[in-house]
């Protein structure tokens, strides 16, 4: 009788968050608290699904991940995808700023394999955690060909979401993730796929950012608008040294005459100005409200204040111009 195939080979690069877990005493709960090899244990069936190597890039709740993490993250990634044994990468992240990497990750890795990112929004030592079920969906995700060729993405609550389009939009409810623009990318149940359709978008293999060798990345800052914001956020942001500033607009990316007039001689001092939107949905488009063209404004199109400082941030480390910093934001 024929041996059974070998499984698939999945680095799993873990960083904390939530789904390594633990309760307080007193209340509330440490995020990293609890090792990947136990979480993994929680979760039956895995040995049947894949062979996983475990290797612990951080131990941080997503709150605190930063561009060093990142780009460490993004490194080892790379070199796990690299490796002609590995099937594809798995990596537990918080929930916090999941989409943020996520989105980082689907610019600066140069693959076609799955590469999934999973987390939670229960503790492990919880009543009912969500982390197992959601590590176990994930890995199958991973070992899927059909997930090759489509970017990173990002498995929560039995859904799949390509990781241009999710966000957090709950802060404490396991359906948090949300895709408000262009959807799902599909659903996955006890490891059983169903996925709609591919990305459109440039991502991976096909984008100029990867593989990354970066070793720093520039200061981008995020400005909340907000009804009689003052000039004087976006002067503070060009003093403490930012080469761009994400306007997370009020409506279509909109702002008061006031911060219109400042971001446009921040744009004549070399600072590029991305307009965005805080309302989580929609497009933002050129010179509808605001004269983007004189102004020399990039607008967001579809991606929110946090993903658009990630492209941001990369094109102004290839030291793009304004059109070209535009250009981005139609392909990517």
């Amino acid at each position: 009788m024929d041996a059974s195939p070998p499984l698939p080979r999945i680095r799993l690069l873990a960083t904390g968050g939530t789904i390594a877990g633990a309760h307080k005493d007193g209340g509330g709960y440490e995020s990293a608290a609890i090792s990947t090899e136990t979480l993994l244990e929680a979760v039956p069936g895995l040995a049947a699904v894949a062979a996983i190597e475990v290797e612990q890039v951080a131990h941080i709740g997503s709150q605190d991940m930063d561009q060093k993490v990142w780009l460490k993250l993004a490194a080892t990634a790379q070199q796990a995808l690299d490796d002609p044994a590995i099937a594809g990468v798995v990596i537990t992240h918080g929930t916090d700023t999941m989409e943020e990497t996520a989105y980082f990750l689907n610019l600066v890795l140069k693959t076609d394999l799955p590469v999934v990112l999973v987390g939670a929004m229960r503790p492990a030592t919880a009543i009912s955690p969500d982390g197992p079920m959601n590590l176990y969906n994930a890995i199958c995700v991973a070992t899927h060909r059909e997930s090759a060729t489509r970017g990173v993405l990002v498995v929560s609550n039995d859904e799949i979401h390509f990781a241009r389009e999710i966000a957090k939009s709950n802060t404490t409810q396991v359906g948090t993730f949300k895709s408000p623009n262009r959807g799902l990318a599909g659903f996955v149940n006890r490891g059983r796929l169903h996925f709609f359709g591919p990305t459109v978008l440039k991502h991976t293999s096909a984008s100029e950012f990867a593989p990354c060798e970066l070793t720093e990345l520039p200061r981008v800052d995020i400005i909340y608008a907000y009804a009689g914001m003052p000039r004087d956020l976006i002067d503070a942001s060009v003093q403490a040294g930012a080469r761009g500033i994400v306007i997370a607009g009020v409506g279509a990316g909109n702002m008061n005459k006031s911060v219109q007039a400042v971001c446009s001689d921040a744009v004549k001092a070399g600072v590029a100005v991305v307009r965005s939107s805080r309302t989580g949905g929609g497009i933002v488009a050129r010179n509808i409200e605001i004269d983007d063209d004189r102004a020399g404004f990039v607008v967001a199109e579809e991606l929110n204040p946090a993903k658009a400082r990630v492209l941001l941030m990369l094109g102004l480390s290839r030291g793009l111009n304004t059109a070209a910093l535009q250009a981005l934001f139609t392909i990517y």
